[in-house]
């Protein structure tokens, strides 16, 4: 099974970032890897509107499939580690809106999200949010990007996902983990990944 919790270290020198407490972080972690299995995890997942399918296509100028996440975007980095830049193409024509879950799967840990983004965005840059679109809360309790953080020796992978959805979820900015990701579950209809490795 997927553990909900593990230790993050901040690396020599760097000041540990505020997490939620110890209790909160099981119950959004546990709850994050039941809604990202039923919303990602599965394949032949079928919502209610029809089969989810994986054309979407993402890419970042930053980020590449299978190599590490770069320093300037986890917890080791200079200053706070911003959000990268992605892009995406092979949505389908009929999208309504898109979300984005960026998680660290064997963790079960939702490090962003962000929901309502309008169907004609393709691509989001680095450190942004674009409008209309809304942060939700993340593994710790945050709202926003936290950046990732993972010790020497210890592997892990970090998965970008962009959902195409077939309505705006019209959640508040920084809805509970849980309820965004069961609306995304329950109205995604094509997705894509972009997955990197932690150094």
């Amino acid at each position: 099974m997927i553990s909900a919790a593990r230790h993050r270290s901040t690396g020599p020198g760097r000041a540990v970032r505020s997490r939620a407490p110890g209790r909160r972080r099981a119950v959004l972690a546990a709850g994050a890897a039941a809604a990202l299995a039923a919303a990602g995890g599965c394949t032949g997942f079928t919502p209610g509107n029809g089969e989810l399918t994986d054309d979407i296509n993402v890419t970042s100028t930053l980020l590449m499939e299978g190599k590490p996440l770069p320093e300037a975007f986890t917890c080791h980095g200079d200053g706070e580690g911003g959000s990268p830049p992605l892009q995406w193409s092979g949505q389908p024509g009929d999208a309504a809106s898109f979300a984005i879950v960026a998680d660290d799967p064997g963790a079960a840990e939702v490090f962003w999200l962000l929901y309502d983004l309008d169907p004609a965005t393709v691509e989001i840059r680095q450190d942004s949010v674009p409008q209309p679109a809304h942060p939700g809360e993340n593994s710790f309790g945050d709202t926003g990007y936290t950046p990732p953080c993972s010790e020497e020796d210890d592997p892990h992978e970090y998965r970008f996902t962009v959902y195409a959805l077939d309505q705006k979820l019209d959640l508040p900015q920084g809805a509970p983990l849980s309820q965004a990701l069961e609306q995304i579950s329950a109205h995604a209809v094509a997705r894509g990944s972009l997955e990197t490795s932690a150094e």
